[in-house]
């Protein structure tokens, strides 16, 4: 039967087979034919419906010669440059880091400058930060010691930056204004377009300690009173200025991260002599800091099969017991090529272990690149099993699907930030107990932070989303490729984040913000900047694009912009360019609203193909007309006496004629219309026994989505029938979905595996499923009565049966 045939058969058919089976089986019956058209005269109501699928550009910007309109950075875009040579040393007994910096700025824009901003971000650890002021008063009822000792110090200690010299390298001092996290320096003349100015900044300040404040730097003092410094956002940093928003010098105020310029660094880090030292960056001198024993596990490391020690955790003992020598000091000398920023951290009391790892992507080639652990022995033997592999781990699931990673090391250092990322390090908390046994989540915790942290090398260390603004852009889209990666750790991986039904208990939940809302003003801020758009993004992948086109058009963005300034338009597009899925309905719903996914299904209708006589219609007409209940009324009035009781000369035809009896020529009418079907080749016989099965899906939350159906068939066979959300374009309420098939349908589920976050699965059933309560479900369970006597859980010589007796 052709397309052709069955368009012409449904036309004429509409006069053929007005019986549809509602509600039911489609065995059961046959409803009653269409009521008669009422004219309504009441005013007319025009729709007012809101377009779920209306285009974006109402939204995004406009495209330019600097972003185009599909995703990709334009022929005139541009970019700053800032290039560091600092010079830093720790003093540990006092906390203190004071520096010396030289920075070479470069204006790559069409713009004149007449200033430079530059980010003090230190300075949120002054007492009278806007950060802290702002911060709203906790319910000190059940507040612990530990939370009220942090809220005392976060109001006492000074961890701001004193800023000692401001100057023209070599030259003059420079007019500086701080403003907060911020500082302006002022130009003793504009730079034009072109130009380039190295300027120098001296700078000192107290590092924090964990337990008083909880931060993404500190320094943390072991239980022996040894030192382990982690040390991020600690020198001077130039703040963004680019095509989409000029000067990016909003405020620090702890929850929006931080937006960067790209640069080389060479960094000299002065520390007690005993300290190790991992970094950002190449080590430049390692004949000067490290051992020969060493410098020789390192040329080991270069052809080791598993990851080996540099320092063993012995040595770092000893280190920790051994006399401090006063003023005795090294100097590490690190240089980094083409980062956006340089983060550190030292301790007599690190561990050291390394393997060079290659990275191979097809089509790209392999990079050999250096993955390194430091940890104290707080880490035991978890650091020693977990922490390197899983450094190899990313770097190998992330060349995939971003690009082929293009640093030469990439480490992971344990310390007192629970999870914080940089170019090519990051720190990461989880430890076993105090005695070297941990638990599954404690394993799971570590291994899935460093896959987080590490794999926020890629996002946004490399495709240099502005974090300041747009929490989502790093971390939800890192969230979501840690997801793939966890899955390639192991089968029975225990995710936290990514799968479409983790995410259901936030999006029933109340105070809720659009995902496309300012880092600062989120509410739910793991959920929605992490979790939301990780889960919506693997539902794209898996639902509505595919896994191959996704794929695609995700590396297509990776490869755009690493190394460049994306903004969320760029995603959005990009997606849609590289795929050919129109995708601004699902930008819109998942990042643009706060909607949900709940589907439900309203009723089942079923349209038989099979001819009906006169005679068989006037007869299931009848049935459905004596099926109905009579009304109270006349069940009561059962008895009455009745004036034709009395005088039966009143009846007459009309009280015999029953107008639902076939009458004569409607069979000639019926066989005349079969007559005239084209039904192929072999005339009506083709078209008895095809079902048309219509499908009334109710969206209750809002959010269109593919609509996902299950069907099992009367005999027994279930399939699956994957309709596009497009469904929803011109009815966002009830959508009716047609199955064409030859068996009657039993059962319907929408979304059985829930792939689309649905957040009330009980009404995606039909015929509806009855909900058992958790005490029916608790009683019917088969356990033993923890109420039995012991004797009865004995065998005859006293033994255990085996039943849990024991």
């Amino acid at each position: 039967m052709t397309i052709r045939h069955l368009r012409r058969a449904c036309a004429i058919l509409a006069a053929v087979l007005p019986f549809a089976i509602s509600d039911a089986p489609a065995s059961a019956r046959d409803a009653p034919p269409p009521a008669k058209v009422v004219v309504d005269a009441s005013p007319i109501v025009k729709s007012s419906r809101e377009d779920r699928f209306r285009q974006l550009e109402e939204i995004l910007p406009t495209p330019n010669e600097q972003r185009t309109a599909s995703g990709a950075p334009g022929h005139r875009y541009w970019q700053q440059r800032a290039d560091h040579h600092i010079r830093v040393s720790i003093d540990e007994p006092a906390r203190r880091l004071t520096g010396s910096q030289r920075i070479t700025y470069h204006n790559n824009s069409p713009d004149r400058l007449d200033y430079l901003w530059v980010q003090i971000d230190t300075n949120i650890f002054a007492p009278d930060s806007e950060a802290v002021l702002i911060e709203q008063a906790p319910d000190f009822q059940g507040m612990s010691p530990g939370d009220l000792r942090r809220l005392v110090q976060r109001r006492r200690f000074d961890g701001s930056a004193e800023i000692t010299r401001v100057a023209l390298a070599d030259g003059p001092d420079l007019p500086h204004r701080i403003v907060g996290t911020m500082m302006r320096i002022d130009l003793p003349s504009p730079m034009q377009p072109g130009d380039a100015i190295a300027f120098e900044v001296d700078w000192t300040y107290v590092i924090n300690l964990p337990d008083d404040i909880r931060a993404r730097t500190a320094a943390e003092r072991l239980e022996d009173g040894t030192m382990l410094f982690e040390i991020a956002h600690w020198y001077p940093r130039m703040a963004q200025y680019t095509d989409a928003r000029g000067w990016h010098n909003k405020q620090f105020l702890g929850s929006g991260e931080f937006s960067l310029e790209f640069g080389d660094y060479r960094v000299e880090i002065t520390v007690p002599a005993d300290h190790v030292v991992a970094s950002t960056g190449v080590l430049q001198n390692p004949e000067d800091v490290l051992e020969p024993v060493h410098r020789l596990r390192l040329e080991e490391a270069r052809t080791a099969e598993e990851p080996m020690y540099i320092v063993t955790p012995a040595e770092a003992a000893a280190k920790r017991t051994a006399p401090v020598e006063d003023g005795s000091t090294r100097t590490w000398i690190f240089e980094a090529e083409n980062v956006r920023d340089f983060a550190w951290a030292s301790s007599r009391a690190f561990a050291w272990d390394a393997k060079l790892h290659d990275v191979t992507v097809a089509g790209e080639g392999t990079a050999g690149v250096w993955c390194m652990s430091f940890w104290p022995a707080e880490g035991g033997d978890l650091w020693r099993r977990y922490s390197t592999h899983a450094i190899m781990h990313t770097l190998d699931v992330y060349s995939r699907y971003a690009f082929l990673y293009p640093y030469p090391t990439a480490i992971s250092v344990n310390g007192p930030v629970g999870g914080m990322e940089y170019p090519m390090i990051c720190f990461n908390g989880p430890r076993p107990e105090p005695d070297g046994t941990y638990t599954a989540r404690t394993k799971y915790g570590l291994i899935g932070v460093i896959i987080h942290e590490v794999g926020h090398f890629y996002f946004p260390m490399i495709v240099n989303s502005d974090e300041r603004q747009w929490t989502w852009m790093d971390e939800g889209l890192n969230t979501f490729v840690q997801y793939l990666a966890e899955q390639e750790w192991e089968e029975a991986y225990p995710h936290r984040r990514g799968d479409a039904r983790l995410i259901v208990p936030y999006m029933r939940s109340p105070n809720q913000v659009p995902i496309m809302t300012n880092s600062e003003s989120i509410l739910q801020f793991g959920a929605n900047a992490y979790a939301k758009p990780a889960a919506a993004l693997n539902i794209l992948r898996e639902t509505v694009m595919g896994r191959e086109l996704f794929d695609h058009a995700f590396r297509t963005f990776s490869q755009r912009w690493k190394f460049k300034n994306p903004q969320p338009a760029d995603f959005f597009r990009t997606m849609e360019d590289a795929s050919g899925v129109d995708l601004d309905w699902f930008w819109r719903g998942w990042f643009y609203s706060i909607e949900h996914v709940d589907f439900a299904v309203e009723s089942i209708e079923t349209w038989s193909t099979e001819p009906l006589s006169a005679e068989a219609r006037s007869e299931l007409a009848k049935a459905d007309r004596d099926a109905e209940r009579g009304t109270i009324t006349a069940e009561r009035n059962d008895g009455l006496p009745r004036r034709t009781d009395r005088y039966p000369d009143l009846l007459d035809f009309y009280n015999e004629f029953d107008e639902l009896d076939a009458m004569p020529g409607d069979q000639e009418r019926i066989d005349g219309m079969l007559d005239r079907l084209e039904w192929g080749e072999e005339g009506w016989a083709e078209a008895p026994g095809l079902l048309f099965h219509v499908i009334n899906v109710r969206n209750v939350g809002g959010l269109p989505m593919p609509l996902i159906l299950e069907l099992e068939y009367a005999d027994g066979t279930v399939e699956e029938r994957r309709i596009p959300a497009q469904i929803w374009q011109k009815s966002d309420e009830v959508v009716r979905a047609m199955v064409l098939a030859e068996q009657p349908l039993v059962r319907v589920t929408v979304d059985p595996r829930n792939e689309c976050a649905d957040v009330d699965m009980s009404n995606n059933h039909w015929p509806p499923r009855v909900i058992r309560s958790r005490f029916e479900v608790f009683k019917d369970a088969d356990r033993p009565n923890p109420m039995q006597r012991l004797e009865s859980r004995l065998d005859a010589d006293g033994e255990p049966t085996g039943d849990g007796g024991q």
